[in-house]
């Protein structure tokens, strides 16, 4: 049997992906946890796991510092709540993650590729680990980009400088993006495929090709007669149509 251990300092964390492994993965043997890195490093030490689940952010030796010191002696999978900058270089590499909290439709996946590298040549599966890891300490630690923290529009013949924070919404129709505040609305000429470009990922949400929701005006989700999801707004009518694509924006709600 395969077996495995879990690091996370969060215990109800471990306990989720314990049981969420145990369903979609009955044959891994979970054969220890640990709180922080130092304690993982120990476990493969003693225990010699087939894969380590690591949490990137632990105190004491964080989940990188782990990877590094574990090196070859058990197959990497990254526990991480970062999909941002991380998952394009896990993506790409011999490195698995976990995205939090963890679904298992994703964890299927991952669980899907750790099946087929079990039966490789060990010198394949560890060949990159170490280039990896440097790429990957590299995008996480990288610095933060500049996002707006003004959108300039038009309200009749007057120009608004708008602070992001205040924006609800932003829709766009063949010509124009509507910006909605809570006291007025107001016109810009930059399309939403621009703007989910230049606003910071963790508080717009594209929900839509033509529209970006302030994830603090979110009041819920509901559905409608056709069984499309739409977005209800914090002290406004309006109602938003979420794509079947960003669907998944929803489920850590």
């Amino acid at each position: 049997m395969p077996t495995a251990i879990l690091a996370d300092d969060e215990r109800l964390m471990r306990d989720q992906l314990r049981m969420r492994l145990n369903q979609v993965w009955p044959e891994l043997d979970i054969i220890g946890e640990a709180k922080n890195g130092e304690e993982a490093i120990e476990l493969v030490d003693q225990l010699k796991p087939d894969f380590t689940f690591l949490d990137i952010r632990m105190p004491g030796k964080t989940g990188m510092e782990a990877a590094s010191a574990i090196g070859n002696k058990s197959h990497i999978v990254f526990v991480t709540a970062y999909d941002a900058y991380a998952v394009e270089a896990f993506e790409r590499g011999a490195i698995d993650y976990v995205l939090k909290p963890p679904e298992p439709e994703r964890l299927q996946i991952t669980v899907d590729r750790l099946k087929t590298r079990l039966a490789k040549p060990e010198s394949d599966m560890n060949a990159s680990v170490t280039a990896m890891l440097s790429q990957l300490a590299e995008k996480i630690t990288a610095p933060k980009p500049t996002y707006l923290q003004w959108i300039q529009a038009s309200i009749g013949q007057d120009l608004r400088m708008i602070p992001v924070e205040e924006i609800l919404f932003f829709r766009s129709d063949e010509k124009y993006t509507c910006v909605q505040t809570d006291r007025y609305e107001a016109l810009i000429r930059k399309p939403v495929r621009d703007l989910a470009e230049e606003l910071d990922p963790s508080l717009f949400w594209q929900i839509h090709r033509a529209t970006l929701v302030n994830v603090n005006a979110i009041e819920g989700v509901t559905r409608d007669i056709r069984g499309r999801h739409l977005v209800m707004i914090k002290g406004k009518p309006d109602k938003l149509e979420v794509s079947r694509s960003f669907l998944h924006l929803f489920k850590q709600m």
